[in-house]
């Protein structure tokens, strides 16, 4: 069987990045001033930014479900059935409304719903293509990787307040105290949530907490390191490509021998907590 891979641009994968692997990405859509954009189409990483720094009413949107199936009727020309790995149902509900409209396709579109974002969506993809490999059906595909959902990490260290502040997740007494006491908050996604993680005074603080946290996941919920290197690291940031370099190499003293992808994190997060973001995520080899 012939069987595709589809995800959102959530997962960090550019339109000529899926190329490349295999895989088709469904833009995320962004009303930007009451215009709206849609992720690599007509809004870049660096216009995001410029308008978010410019004080621009940013607000995330769902795929309507006329782009969704329109993609997935291309796409069934072609293949036999369709993996689609949305970004995690915690954190939109494009995950719901797309297992909704796979109902009508009768078994040949499976959504997987194994809440992963950015960095670690995009290893969801690339762990999809290797079990198809393996002659897996997008069936099988679907109940391994929510099985396997729970087996990745992501912390995040936010350089301002004021992003989640703005969108109503902390009061302004909470981001102002923030604010003066120079607190960097380090967030976590496990499963579906982004919680609170730790507070940092420092960037060094922050990285160290970030790091420290990943090698305790690896030991105590991912077996351990091992020989075989059966963890994959990732690096995601918003808009911070030279502090995230330098995290990359403090991560590559931390994990001898390891690869490390990085990529920018999604705009969806992004929007949410600003621009100077550091992650560090891991993903459970497969």
């Amino acid at each position: 069987m012939k069987i595709a891979v589809v995800t959102d641009s959530n997962s960090g994968i550019t339109q000529s990045d899926a190329k490349e692997i295999g895989v088709f990405v469904l833009p995320m859509p962004f009303m930007i001033n009451g215009d709206t954009f849609y992720e690599d189409i007509d809004l870049s990483q660096e216009e995001f930014y410029r308008m978010l720094e410019n004080g621009g009413d940013i607000s995330t949107s769902q795929p309507s479900p006329e782009a969704v199936m329109n993609l997935w009727d291309e796409i069934l020309r072609d293949y036999d059935e369709i993996v689609h790995i949305p970004m995690s149902s915690g954190l939109s509900g494009s995950c719901q409304s797309a297992m909704m409209l796979a109902e009508e396709y009768d078994g040949r579109v499976q959504v997987v719903n194994n809440q992963r974002i950015s960095v670690t969506q995009r290893q969801s993809c690339l762990d999809a293509k290797l079990l198809i490999e393996r002659g897996m059906n997008a069936r099988e595909i679907k109940d391994f990787l929510e099985a396997d959902k729970f087996n990745s990490s992501i912390y995040i260290m936010l350089d301002t307040l004021y992003y989640l502040k703005k969108g109503g997740r902390i009061t302004p007494a909470a981001a102002a105290i923030g604010t003066m006491l120079r607190l960097k908050p380090v967030l976590q996604i496990q499963g579906e949530k982004l919680d609170a993680f730790a507070k940092a005074r420092t960037t060094t603080q922050g990285k160290s907490i970030m790091i420290n946290a990943i090698k305790n996941d690896i030991e105590n919920r991912f077996g351990g390191m091992t020989e075989e290197k059966g963890i994959w690291l990732q690096i995601a940031h918003t808009h911070n490509e030279s502090e995230a370099l330098i995290l990359k190499q403090e991560l590559q003293e931390a994990f001898p021998g390891y690869d490390i992808h990085m990529d920018p994190l999604s705009l969806s997060v992004a929007c949410h907590i600003g621009p100077g973001a550091l992650a560090v995520a891991c993903s459970k080899k497969i």
